[in-house]
Parts: C-alpha cells; sequence; structure tokens
C-alpha cells in the first residue's frame, strides 16, 4: 500500500507481462498491473458510460442483500485519495434537505489527489455540482468519485494504479470553498466512504469488505453503526427471515381475488393492499400475487 510521495527510479518484469513491480526512491515498492491483468473483462464495459453518474439503474429491490469484496488482494493494491479529517458538516447522509453521497476533505488548491485502487476512469469532465469530476471503476466493481478538482489529469478510458495522480483538489462545481468531495458507489448506489477508510490516518480499515444493501441508506453511516454490529446482524437475520416468509401466487385460468383470497384465508381488501391493485382490477393469468 502506498503512502509516500517518493519517485519511481526502476521498473521491474516479472515473468507476467501484464505485472511489473515498481521501485521506489525510498526503498519502497509496488505491484503495477495492467487492464490485461484484469479477470472481469466486462467490467468495463458492462454499463458504462462516460457522463452518467449512475449508468446501472438497476432498482433497489433487485439487488443483493450483501456482497463480499476484496479491497486489495496479493497484486491489488491501495492509497488514500487523500489524508485528512472528514469536514463534520461534510459527512455522508441528510444535509440541508438533501442527500449528501460521500464525505468532503478540506484541503489546499492544488493538493494532489491520488487514485484509490486500480482501475479504469470512467469519467473526466466537469459535470454539475461536481465541478471537475473524476469517476474511476476500480477492478474490485466499485466506482470512486472525485469532486470539485481544480485540475483534471486523466481522461476517460485511462487505466490508472492505485496512488497515481489523477488531479489538484480545488473548489469548482457547487462548493464554497477547496475540498475534496469522495464518494464510493458500488452497483450505481453511494455508501460511507468511512467503512473503507481511516482519512486522519489513510488508512485502509480492511482488505475484505462485506457491504452491505441496508449501508446504501443515507441513514446509515460508519459512525452510526461501528459499535453496533451484533445488532445490525440480528436486523439482517430478521430481515431474511421475513422475506423467506412471503407467499406468492400465480394466477391460474378462472382465478378472481376472491377466490385466491379464501384459498390463503385471507381477504381481498388484504390482497389489494399487498399488491397495490384494486378490487375491480383485472387478474392476467400468469400474474405473480403476494398473498402473504
Amino acid at each position: 500500500m502506498r503512502t509516500t510521495e517518493a519517485p519511481a527510479i526502476d521498473t521491474l518484469s516479472t515473468v507476467n507481462d501484464d505485472i511489473k513491480v515498481i521501485l521506489y526512491s525510498d526503498n519502497t515498492w509496488q505491484y503495477l498491473i495492467t487492464e490485461g491483468f484484469v479477470r472481469d473483462k466486462d467490467i468495463f464495459t458492462r454499463a458504462w458510460s462516460d457522463s452518467s453518474s449512475d449508468p446501472y439503474k438497476i432498482p433497489y429491490d433487485s439487488l443483493a442483500t450483501s456482497w463480499s469484496i476484496w479491497l486489495v488482494d496479493s497484486l491489488g493494491q491501495y492509497s488514500c485519495p487523500y489524508i485528512g479529517a472528514v469536514n463534520p458538516r461534510g459527512k455522508f447522509g441528510p444535509r440541508r434537505g438533501r442527500r449528501h453521497q460521500g464525505v468532503d476533505l478540506p484541503l489546499a488548491t492544488g493538493a494532489p489527489i491520488h487514485a484509490t485502487f486500480d482501475g479504469k476512469v470512467r469519467i473526466a469532465k466537469p459535470l454539475g455540482a461536481y465541478g471537475n469530476l473524476v469517476v474511476i471503476r476500480h477492478v474490485n466493481g466499485i466506482e470512486t468519485f472525485y469532486g470539485h478538482l481544480s485540475r483534471i489529469d486523466v481522461k476517460s478510458g485511462d487505466w490508472v494504479a492505485a496512488g497515481q495522480v489523477i488531479g489538484l483538489g480545488g473548489s469548482t462545481g457547487r462548493s464554497t470553498g477547496p475540498h475534496l468531495h469522495f464518494e464510493t458507489r458500488y452497483n450505481g448506489y453511494a455508501f460511507d466512504p468511512q467503512w473503507l477508510i481511516d482519512f486522519k490516518t489513510g488508512v485502509l480499515r480492511q482488505r475484505l469488505f462485506v457491504l452491505k444493501r441496508r449501508y446504501f441508506s443515507p441513514y446509515s453511516n460508519y459512525e452510526q453503526n461501528f459499535d453496533d454490529e451484533a445488532k445490525n446482524e440480528e436486523e439482517d437475520k430478521k430481515a431474511d427471515a421475513e422475506a423467506a416468509a412471503l407467499t406468492y401466487y400465480r394466477v391460474k385460468s378462472g382465478d378472481t381475488l376472491s377466490r385466491i383470497a379464501v384459498k390463503y384465508h385471507t381477504t381481498v381488501n388484504t390482497l389489494c393492499r399487498l399488491n397495490g391493485i384494486k378490487s375491480t382490477s383485472i387478474l392476467q393469468i400468469g400474474q405473480r400475487l403476494r398473498v402473504r
């Protein structure tokens, strides 16, 4: 994991042409992998756009309840985008009636901003309130957003390595002062970057991260949940049990709401409420109805 600004002094080849070893003047080193090494070749073509902040457009209800994501492995690297305390008024969550999708890190204009993991640049241009924005999709599937930059040093389609300078901090777009607006997203949904990074020290909190769907809620941030994992696990189990208890029925020829209600010992009003329909709605053969 790169934590210094020492210049590179040499590049060594390995038995794999897509993997190099970079030596630095402070006697540190790191692997440098190229796009040719990426195992999931589809990750940089699926739902790819150089202008949309969310090209995935995946309905929330169709998402899995959790994902296990390797942030770094024996080859994958990490670098803190910018080391500094998060502005207390710039944390992830609701802010002034809006959803704040990331964290704000105060800095001096011109401070170098680093790519967090290896990946490919998806967006590198001014975009609305973000001002000058860089979005990188990483090999682990996470996307990172770097907003309000004073200068962009990469372009869409560039392959970048963790720790590479991608631009300089600034105050472009909707900003009241120089800072880095930093977001982490998965499948287009933002979650608190502090689940991954301790920005005060620049340390990555874990190598394997279990991302839970509920983290996409604007009210689910790292500080609120850090000491409450046991309770969260119980809530997950309860939600899973409730989901497993749901019962559905496929409409067949001759079915009516009354007949289905009698069969499942419920009422027509309950069926209508569960499915968002009216008692006069016409049922279609094959239609899926929730009955419990």
